[in-house]
């Protein structure tokens, strides 16, 4: 499975990823994001988004584990990827037919989205 995880850049930046190599995945409180949280398995492929002013698909990852023990707060290990060469902002992303039906562009506050094998590779632009 792919996902998108959104994050605002001031809070956590894909670059924070980057240096730290691993991070746990928490906090998530809206309940469509958390349940597609816990259906996340290892080795899963990720895109990591910033919100924010930027807006854009900025770097790739993936999921190293999944502890979902505590319903309420699944904890998700994630490792980071590559930075994505040619980020695609949300105006670009929205003008793709792939996306038309995605959360991503009509449910504009989901912080974990479903992605297609489509979708996944039109945003790491392979």
């Amino acid at each position: 499975m792919n996902y998108l995880l959104k994050t605002e850049a001031s809070a956590y930046a894909f670059a924070d990823l980057q240096h730290e190599q691993t991070t746990i995945w928490d906090g998530v409180t809206n309940p469509v994001a958390l349940r597609n949280l816990r259906t996340m398995k290892s080795g899963d492929n990720l895109v990591i988004y910033h919100t924010g002013d930027e807006k854009r698909a900025v770097g790739t990852a993936s999921v190293v584990s999944v502890d979902s023990s505590d319903a309420k707060n699944p904890r998700v290990k994630i490792k980071a990827g590559k930075p994505i060469s040619q980020p695609l902002s949300l105006a670009d992303i929205k003008q793709k037919k792939a996306f038309a039906d995605s959360p991503l562009v009509r449910q504009g506050r989901l912080s974990v989205v479903p992605l297609t094998d489509e979708q996944y590779k039109l945003l790491i632009g392979s």
